[in-house]
């Protein structure tokens, strides 16, 4: 995870016109879905460590291996749209290792517990430093881009693969659960609707509203998985919540593209 979050950072290319748009719905957007999940994990009554996970599994996207492939498939011949979505990628890693580590550390710690366990992960490093030699444009050497380059390339299959070992000790019929369906059902159904309306609110058009109206309808970020087995909190759920919530988006990605196509071309 460090080595893709540090090279995904570091070589990025910024639009500053298409970054101000972008930063502006992420705020919006993801300050809605907080808010959402909270209320939401607060109606339901859920368990401190069941809320962190199903507040994580709202709000953090898997904007990477699947937004990504889906983005390159719709914006071919409009590779601003891809930008978007690389964009989009950043930012779901800022909120993944910082809003999303500290509902998991907040859940069974508090104080200066949690700023200690924070600032021991790997990850907050490599976040910092990638978006320093960033926008600071230093090079990184070739003795140490080769082998991060392959360690960041490996990250997907990794991370599939610890995905399917959880997965694998699950019952299916434990999927449909409370907890996840609710989870699914706001993360692929209310996240477009809220994203519709930011971008209604913010009266974007063309590619930038299309792009990040598809952006918003994405499942479950496996990171959220992937986190809640590496703090053991509630690991079954979460990984749960990101099998179901990508099966059904084959289904509801689907519908959220052809009304991006009608509403903005």
């Amino acid at each position: 995870m460090p080595a893709a979050v540090f090279i995904n950072l570091y070589n990025t290319e910024i639009n500053l016109a298409v970054l101000g748009q972008v930063f502006l719905f992420i705020v919006l957007f993801i300050g809605g879905q907080m808010i959402t999940a909270r209320l939401v994990a607060g109606a339901l009554k859920l368990p401190k460590q069941e809320a962190a996970v199903f507040k994580n599994s709202v709000v953090l996207i898997n904007s990477g291996n699947y937004g990504i492939p889906v983005a390159q498939m719709i914006f071919a011949s409009q590779p601003i749209g891809v930008a978007i979505q690389v964009i989009l990628v950043i930012f779901q890693n800022m909120t993944t290792y910082t809003y999303g580590l500290y509902n998991l550390i907040s859940s069974t710690k508090s104080g200066s517990a949690i700023i200690r366990d924070f600032l021991k992960m790997p990850i907050v490093h490599a976040l910092v430093i990638g978006i320093v030699m960033n926008v600071f444009h230093i090079t990184l050497p070739e003795f140490l881009s080769l082998p991060v380059n392959y360690i960041a390339d490996g990250f997907v299959a990794v991370a599939l693969i610890t995905l399917g070992a959880q997965l694998s000790q699950l019952e299916m019929r434990s999927i449909f659960n409370k907890t996840v369906i609710v989870s699914c059902f706001t993360r692929l159904v209310i996240g477009p609707l809220t994203a519709l309306l930011v971008i209604f609110g913010l009266g974007l058009t063309g590619v930038v509203a299309k792009s990040l109206f598809i952006a918003s309808a994405f499942p479950t970020s496996r990171n959220s998985s992937s986190l809640a087995l590496e703090y053991d909190i509630d690991a079954d759920t979460a990984a749960q919540t990101v099998l179901f919530s990508t099966i059904v988006s084959c289904v509801t990605v689907t519908i959220v593209i052809y009304f991006a196509e009608v509403l903005f071309g």
